[in-house]
């Protein structure tokens, strides 16, 4: 079985719930993907890590560094860094404060310093419903100098959120969508 494959029946056995649910854009759903009961596991974990890293190694734009919005992302960015270093072909990650710290740099980033000056990013999320997230990201990075190319996620609810990404001009990838993830 190929780790595609492998992961989306980790992410089908312990994320995918059916019923009713309030999702985070604030709309109501029958599904709901708890993405980090995939993400916190170790197969899971190192399974995204691996397709994430493949992503960007394959990325035409050179990435040089791996973050997305604090909590969903933190253990997707370590995975793709530490498989990354694994691969022989190391990307820093970071992450990005809902709320700018209170204290000392008061700095929305963590893991600034081991990012290259203007560096090209790529950001990750676990999973996609209307973009905001990963607007606001985009927003925060940009405006710390930092260009992103390449906006990926492990499922793409396929509910606007690639759509609001392209009118703001960048391309959402996803490892599944709801349609891949749920086909046989």
């Amino acid at each position: 079985m190929d780790d595609r494959q492998r992961l989306k029946e980790i992410i089908r056995e312990k994320s995918y719930r059916q019923g009713t649910f309030k999702l985070s854009s604030g709309k109501e759903s029958d599904f709901y993907i708890d993405g980090k009961q995939t993400t916190l596991s170790a197969e899971g974990g190192w399974l995204c890590g691996k397709l994430l890293f493949e992503m960007i190694r394959d990325n035409p734009k050179k990435i040089e560094a791996v973050g997305g919005m604090t909590l969903g992302a933190d253990p997707i960015v370590t995975a793709v860094s530490l498989v990354s270093f694994v691969e022989k072909a190391p990307i820093p990650a970071f992450i990005v404060r809902k709320e700018s710290k209170k204290h000392g740099t008061e700095a929305y980033l963590e893991g600034q310093s081991n990012l290259p000056e203007g560096a090209t990013v790529a950001l990750v999320e676990d999973v996609v419903t209307t973009g905001g997230t990963l607007l606001k990201v985009i927003e925060r990075v940009e405006a710390q100098g930092y260009k992103v190319g390449l906006v990926a996620t492990i499922v793409d609810r396929q509910e606007g959120g690639a759509e609001a990404l392209a009118a703001k001009g960048y391309e959402l990838r996803a490892i599944f969508n709801r349609q891949t993830l749920l086909a046989d």
